[in-house]
């Protein structure tokens, strides 16, 4: 008998789940911060392209706000599970050069924007960005006020090693400017923390999260992995009892994928010690019964977030959007990408800077921008990008504004697509009526499969081997 995921709360109007469905949909896939991914992007595009891209939006009489993305790449500590872009060093003079590099990128901006233009999110990440001091943290936000005019109603987070701050610091942050944080928990149990590198005491997390309620920060979020090593679903459940006791703002619920082969701090993970399938996905399951059953309200994917948080509230009112950093409550927006490794949009434009320091200070130095690869879009990749998006976002398709915004007849077009969705409307993942498609609360489980349909990249190789399990 198939155990379900029971929802309680009919307020939140989230079906039951079963195991075997989880299983059953559990393939490999994109997670859509972007369409086409960022798997597809080509060294022909070059910094020429990303100039012209930039002095198109200069040149456009009413530009939509900015959101910055800024990479940090140092960690003190290697953490065996990560897959980021990461440079494991206790040199905390380091910081001090990297520094002066994002300022040269920012001031190559400026160059091509032209100064004061809004930017109403900005996001830190790494890497771990409090290994930055507070004053170099500071020094960058005001480099970024010098330039940029950043929006009194803006978001503006950073991602934060619990190990590496304390009240001083949220405080300190704070002040700064920031009003949202990240805490990277992945769990709580001391020997799964071992298997991976990364100790951190749930006391020393549940005080930081005290002081930043104290402090005033509009949303805490908190990442948790599901899959790692030594975890068991008993362990896991009191993990996930720990981090509700917390009531952060905000939930990231990832799923672990080992590939040892292209990430090297996974090869010190014991094979032995993963979870079977059958485990992660009853992990999985504990996860969302739990979240639901004490108020969260399941985004999407792999976000939740409490009924009041500006994530839930956008995904009732139909605002919510998916950029590089997930889901987001700003306007689908140009992404300026600002460090090491880093990727950003602009138009119809991806662009990704040169994931090796060295090669990206070179480019610096020369006065170029570090870009090494991207992608121009074509006409089908905007008419499909816009089309993933409404699904993982929104989960409703209309379409007579998809066939207004881009000149085309939806049933003509995407005709294989629809006749594809045919089975996931027989497991009641979709409805169909004459003016469109409707993910059902079962289907938003599911919302990554539904979307790779319209992938024309996967249909075209069926190469997914290069992505994680969508679960």
């Amino acid at each position: 008998m198939d155990i379900a995921v029971k929802n309680r709360d009919k307020k939140l109007g989230m079906a039951p789940v079963a195991i075997s469905l989880l299983q059953k949909f559990d393939i490999s896939g994109p997670r859509y911060t972007s369409y086409p991914t960022a798997d597809r992007f080509v060294e022909a595009f070059t910094e020429s392209n990303y100039k012209e891209a930039l002095e198109q939006r200069r040149l456009r009489s009413l530009n939509q706000p900015l959101s910055i993305y800024v990479h940090i790449p140092f960690c003190e500590s290697l953490c065996f599970y990560c897959a980021c872009n990461k440079i494991v060093t206790k040199h905390h003079e380091r910081s001090r050069e990297y520094l002066d590099y994002l300022k040269k990128e920012i001031n190559l901006h400026l160059d091509y924007l032209g100064q004061k233009q809004v930017v109403s999110q900005l996001h830190l990440g790494g890497g771990s960005p409090t290994f930055f001091s507070d004053d170099e943290i500071q020094e960058l936000f005001n480099k970024l006020k010098e330039v940029f005019v950043l929006s009194p109603q803006g978001e503006y987070s950073i991602e934060v090693d619990p190990r590496t701050v304390d009240q001083k610091r949220l405080k300190k942050l704070r002040k700064i400017g920031f009003n949202r944080l990240s805490f990277g928990v992945q769990d709580f149990n001391p020997d799964v923390q071992k298997a991976v590198h990364r100790l951190q005491p749930f006391d020393q997390v549940a005080s930081l999260m005290s002081d930043a309620h104290e402090e005033g920060y509009e949303s805490v979020n908190m990442d948790l992995i599901y899959g790692l090593p030594l975890q068991t679903p008993e362990t896991f459940n009191e993990t996930l009892d720990q981090v509700i006791s917390l009531k952060p703002h905000r939930i990231a619920l990832y799923a672990y994928a080992h590939l040892p082969e292209r990430f090297k701090p996974q090869r010190r993970i014991h094979e032995n010690d993963i979870p079977s399938a059958k485990n992660k996905i009853t992990m999985l399951s504990l996860a969302i019964e739990k979240f639901l059953e004490a108020g969260y309200v399941y985004v999407g994917m792999d976000h939740f977030a409490l009924p009041n948080d500006s994530l839930a509230i956008a995904k009732r009112q139909g605002r919510l959007h998916r950029n590089f950093q997930g889901y987001s409550t700003q306007p689908d927006c140009d992404i300026i990408a600002l460090g090491v490794s880093a990727i950003g949009r602009v138009g119809a434009n991806y662009n990704q800077n040169s994931k090796e320091l060295e090669d990206y200070y070179d480019h610096l130095n020369h006065g170029r921008f570090p870009i090494v690869k991207g992608l121009v879009l074509s006409k089908d990749d905007i008419v499909r990008r816009a089309v993933i998006m409404e699904i993982m976002c929104q989960g409703r398709l209309d379409f007579e504004s998809i066939e207004l915004a881009y000149l085309i007849n939806f049933k003509e077009y995407f005709s294989s697509e629809i006749n594809l969705l045919k089975n996931f409307e027989e497991k009641k993942f979709v409805e169909f009526d004459d003016a469109g498609i409707q993910v059902t609360d079962t289907g938003w489980f599911f919302v990554r499969a539904i979307a790779m349909i319209f992938d024309r990249y996967l249909q075209l190789d069926q190469n997914r081997k290069r992505f994680s399990k969508i679960l």
